[in-house]
């Protein structure tokens, strides 16, 4: 039986450089890298997961570096933005700490949330959310405890069709709780990661690359209900994929009418079915369908430990990358729905 999503389960974004990527998330955010391993329709890919300790869902966020990708362009339909739940009060400390780092964050507010805006290397549109939620901080000492990214906030999205998307989430069992200029809020029943706006203006359509955000992901509870999920979309002819074996969940992707690419994963098994959670993210792990030839795929990887530069690196500057410059502006989430996950 078909239950309401409780949430975010990860958010999936398109970088550049992989080293940069991690300095920048484990280094900077101070996020925990859960787990090292690779695309799965691309082995000689890495694909890099940052969260909590635990990598408990709703902490999630994961990376695909493409060094050689050209860049992308916010517009529609896209992910524009994702944002971090960190707690009432910090931004004051997340504000110095990125400027000492030469990322240019600006502060903004909806909904009487305060929030700071920034890019992270690839361009990629970040917030820092002062939401305080219960989902417990890493903290390896880089950050303190009182200032530590608590998880997903939620994403903001920009569709052609908003009232389509706006569906579509509503069959996913978020909420309809306010609207704040052009900016239409849903909220999912559970705790944390719950957030999804909704942008309802005109805007350029955009050009996948690295700095684009590829998909969010909505947490459903086991294999059964994912099927139940897929033939529901596929009865409503919405465009979706076969169910696809991640190893540490099963998923399908939903390329709703409106345009934004969704996904749907289980609970489980999780991220400890490879590697004890005191080794997370400490060396390359491989799905086993891959061991095989592990010597072939860690020659052709770049070179990447799972340490983190402190040091900031050489520094960026962080906000309206965006070729169109437009506040909030995407990509036009051309992609396959199961090619980058």
């Amino acid at each position: 039986m078909l239950t309401d999503t409780p949430g975010i389960h990860h958010v999936t974004s398109m970088v550049g450089d992989a080293r940069a990527n991690l300095d920048f998330y484990v280094g900077t955010l101070g996020l925990r890298l859960v787990k090292r391993t690779v695309n799965h329709q691309d082995v000689l890919r890495h694909h890099l997961y940052y969260g909590n300790g635990a990598g408990d869902l709703g902490t999630v966020y994961t990376c695909f570096p493409y060094p050689n990708e050209p860049p992308g362009r916010r517009g529609r339909p896209q992910i524009t933005a994702a944002a971090f739940a960190v707690p009432e009060g910090s931004l004051d400390y997340w504000d110095d700490r990125l400027d000492g780092r030469s990322v240019d964050a600006e502060r903004v507010a909806r909904f009487d949330e305060a929030a700071l805006r920034f890019e992270d290397p690839s361009g990629t549109r970040l917030e820092l959310v002062a939401a305080d939620q219960p989902a417990d901080p890493w903290t390896d000492g880089s950050v303190p405890e009182s200032a530590a990214i608590r998880g997903i906030h939620g994403v903001t999205a920009l569709p052609t069709n908003p009232f389509a998307t706006a569906s579509v989430l509503d069959t996913l069992g978020l909420d309809l709780v306010g609207e704040d200029g052009d900016r239409v809020r849903y909220r999912a029943g559970g705790d944390h990661a719950t957030v999804v706006d909704l942008l309802d203006r005109e805007a350029d359509f955009a050009r996948e690359g690295t700095g684009s955000i590829h998909h969010v992901a909505f947490r459903v509870a086991d294999e059964d209900e994912l099927r139940e999920w897929h033939d529901l979309f596929r009865e409503r002819d919405v465009d979706v994929s076969r169910i696809r074996d991640r190893y540490y969940y099963k998923a399908i992707y939903v390329r709703e009418p409106g345009g934004i690419l969704i996904e749907l994963s289980t609970e489980g098994p999780g991220f400890g079915i490879d590697e004890e959670e005191a080794n997370f993210g400490e060396s390359l792990v491989l799905p086993p369908w891959a061991e095989e030839d592990r010597e072939m795929i860690e020659g052709q990887l770049p070179t990447l430990d799972g340490s983190a530069s402190n040091s900031g690196g050489d520094g960026y500057r962080g906000v309206g990358r965006g070729a169109d410059g437009a506040d909030d502006g995407a990509s036009d989430g051309a992609g396959d729905d199961g090619d980058f996950d």
